[in-house]
C-alpha cells in the first residue's frame, strides 16, 4: 500500500445493518423462530422500530420526555397506548399508538386511519406493472405477508396513479431528439361490448442515447393521417421542435403526419419488420436460404446497388415462387431507401424498432392476464405503472440505444447538417 493509498473504510450505518442482521439470524437459529409472519423476528423488529419513532413523534409533540417532570402542569400529557395492525413489508403489525390527554396528537409514521404504510402500498402498484392479474396479486400478498387484501383494495390502486397520470402525460419535452420511435399495441375494452383498440406509443432516444417513453394514446381502430397528426401535434404541442429520424412499422397515414408536423423528419420504415413480413410468405424450410438473399438488399451500400440487389432476387428461383415477398419490398422502398443514405453508425441504430418492441413486450405481459379493461383510462393507468418501472433513474442509466452512442450522435450531427448542434 502506498502513502496515498489508504485502506477502504466501512461506513458506520453498514456496519450497524450487518451487527443487526448478523444477531437475527444468530437468534433464529437458536431459536428456531421464523424470520416472516405472526411472531416472527423480523415482525419484531419491526414493531419495535415503529413504536420508538412512534414515542419520538410524541415527545416532540408534547415537548418533553416520557417520565420527565417538566411535564407535570404543562396542559398535556401521554395517555397510554392504543393497538393498530398496519400492513408493512414485513407483514400485519400491531403496534401501540401512543395517545396524549388532548386528543391533539398526529402521528406522522402511521396516520390515523391508515392501515397501509407507504412501503407496503408500493408493491401493489409494482405487481400490477409485472402484469399480475387481482386474483395473483391477493395470492402473492397472501403467500409473502400472511394478510389478506381485498379485491376491491387491488382494483383501486391504480386509481391513485390518475393526478400522476396526467402530469406525465402533459410534462415538457426536450425541443429535438435524434430519434423517436412510433409503434401501436391493441388491448381489449369494453365499450358497451368488448372491442379491440390499439394504444400508440411513442419512445424518444435523447442526445445522452437513452430511451424515454413520450406518451401513449388509446385509439379508435382507424391509423391514418388525422389520427397521427392528433398523436404528433400533442408532442409538438409539448416541446418537440425538430426530430432527425422518425422510425414506424409501415403505420398508413404516419409518414404525411410526419412530414406536416416536422417537415425536416426522416420517416425510416424497420428493416427488421420488412424481414419478418417478407418470411411469413415463405416456408420455414426456405428461411435459411432467403435471409441472406434479403440481407444484400438492407446492406447495400447504395441504393442503386439495392435496387440491383432487389432485381436480382426477384428474377431468382426463392423470388420467382415468392412474389409477395418481392412486392412487400416494393411497396415499402420509399420509406425503406433512407436507411440506404445513413452511415453505418446511424444504420447500427435505427435498424429496427426492437427497442420499441422491448417495451411493447413489457406492456403486452401486463394486459395480457386482465382479459380487457373496463374504460380506456384504467387502461391507460395500469399501462403507465409499467411504463414507470421501465423509466427509472437507474433503468435510464443502463438502457443506452448502442454501446457506441457518441460516435453514432456525431455522425448525426454531420448528416443531419448540424440540427443537433442548435440546442
Amino acid at each position: 500500500m502506498t502513502e496515498k493509498e489508504t485502506p477502504a473504510v466501512e461506513p458506520v450505518e453498514d456496519k450497524l445493518v450487518d451487527e443487526v442482521v448478523e444477531r437475527l439470524m444468530e437468534r433464529a437459529d437458536a431459536s428456531g423462530s421464523a424470520l416472516l409472519g405472526e411472531g416472527g423476528l423480523l415482525t419484531a423488529v419491526t414493531r419495535a422500530v415503529l413504536e420508538r419513532a412512534l414515542d419520538a413523534e410524541m415527545t416532540e409533540h408534547l415537548g418533553y420526555e416520557k417520565h420527565d417532570p417538566a411535564g407535570r402542569g404543562s396542559g398535556n400529557n401521554r395517555n397510554g397506548t392504543s393497538p393498530k395492525t398496519v400492513l408493512t413489508d414485513a407483514g400485519a403489525v400491531t403496534v401501540a399508538v401512543p395517545r396524549d390527554r388532548n386528543g391533539s396528537f398526529e402521528p406522522r409514521l402511521v396516520p390515523k386511519h391508515a392501515r397501509r404504510l407507504a412501503g407496503f402500498d408500493e408493491q401493489i402498484p409494482s405487481l400490477y406493472a409485472r402484469g399480475m392479474s387481482v386474483r395473483d396479486i391477493r395470492s402473492h400478498l397472501a403467500g409473502m405477508y400472511g394478510v389478506e387484501v381485498s379485491p376491491d383494495l387491488i382494483s383501486k390502486v391504480p386509481d391513485a396513479v390518475a393526478d400522476e397520470l396526467t402530469a406525465w402525460q402533459n410534462r415538457p419535452l426536450d425541443a429535438i431528439w435524434p430519434i423517436i420511435y412510433i409503434d401501436a399495441l391493441w388491448i381489449k375494452i369494453r365499450s358497451g361490448s368488448v372491442v379491440s383498440k390499439p394504444v400508440y406509443l411513442a419512445v424518444g432516444v435523447d442526445m445522452d442515447g437513452r430511451k424515454d417513453v413520450l406518451g401513449l394514446w388509446v385509439g379508435d381502430g382507424g391509423e391514418g393521417a388525422t389520427t397521427w397528426m392528433t398523436v404528433l401535434s400533442e408532442l409538438r404541442n409539448r416541446g418537440v421542435e425538430d426530430v432527425c429520424i422518425v422510425a414506424c412499422d409501415g403505420l398508413k397515414g404516419l409518414p404525411d403526419a410526419v412530414t406536416a408536423t416536422w417537415p425536416r423528419a426522416t420517416v425510416q420504415t424497420c428493416v427488421i419488420h420488412l424481414m419478418r413480413a417478407s418470411l411469413r410468405f415463405a416456408s420455414k424450410r426456405d428461411h435459411p436460404a432467403l435471409v441472406p438473399a434479403l440481407k444484400a438488399i438492407y446492406t447495400a451500400p447504395t441504393e442503386q446497388a439495392a435496387e440491383q440487389a432487389l432485381q436480382e432476387f426477384s428474377v431468382s428461383e426463392l423470388g420467382q415462387r415468392y412474389p409477395a415477398i418481392v412486392r412487400t419490398w416494393q411497396a415499402a422502398w420509399n420509406e425503406f431507401t433512407p436507411y440506404l443514405a445513413f452511415p453505418p453508425e446511424i444504420r447500427k441504430v435505427v435498424y429496427s424498432t426492437n427497442l420499441i418492441e422491448s417495451i411493447n413486450a413489457r406492456l403486452r405481459k401486463t394486459t395480457r392476464n386482465r382479459g380487457h379493461f373496463p374504460s380506456e383510462q384504467a387502461a391507460l393507468k395500469v399501462l403507465y405503472l409499467a411504463v414507470r418501472e421501465l423509466i427509472t433513474p437507474k433503468a435510464r442509466d443502463v438502457n443506452h440505444v448502442a454501446a457506441h452512442w457518441k460516435t453514432a450522435l456525431n455522425q448525426f450531427s454531420l448528416f443531419f447538417e448540424d440540427r443537433l448542434n442548435a440546442m
